[in-house]
């Protein structure tokens, strides 16, 4: 019998379902290796500006949406002074606000990726495949995760 995955969270399912058991969506089934559910994104590769990050975070969210991804790890580093960045606070306020107005579903700091807290274990449940990701369970203030 062939493998069967939901097109929203990737998590394989068995055949004949309505909704998905993981991400409760609707089931739009794709076969397994049809959908690469993440993708990290380096903001602060070339020593943007704060402006320069921010149009490439709309730009990678929109396209993550056109590919189907789910998840985005956005590394936006924690800013040369030690005490966090100015990239890295206008991201997760941006990240908040388009949680917040319904366009993206999940925002999960570095700092709280972990199988131990709230926000982490709601991400890992949604999308399983994230416990091979790097910097679970390290505590990186550095990224930032985003369900899209």
């Amino acid at each position: 019998m062939r493998e069967i995955c939901c097109g929203v969270c990737g998590n394989e399912v068995e055949p004949g379902l309505r909704s998905c058991p993981f991400c409760e969506s609707a089931l739009e089934l794709v076969l397994p290796g049809q959908l690469d559910l993440h993708k990290i994104i380096n903001l602060k590769q070339g020593m943007p500006t704060v402006e320069q990050a921010l149009l490439r975070l709309d730009r990678e969210l929109a396209q993550a949406r056109l590919e189907h991804r789910r998840v985005l790890t956005l590394i936006h580093g924690y800013g040369s002074s030690g005490a966090g960045g100015f990239i890295r606070q206008e991201v997760r306020d941006r990240l908040l606000y388009l949680q917040h107005r319904g366009g993206i579903s999940a925002v999960v700091f570095g700092e709280d990726f972990s199988t131990r807290s709230g926000p982490g274990r709601d991400l890992l449940r949604r999308f399983p495949a994230l416990r091979q990701h790097h910097d679970l369970n390290r505590g990186n203030p550095g990224i930032t995760l985003a369900a899209v």
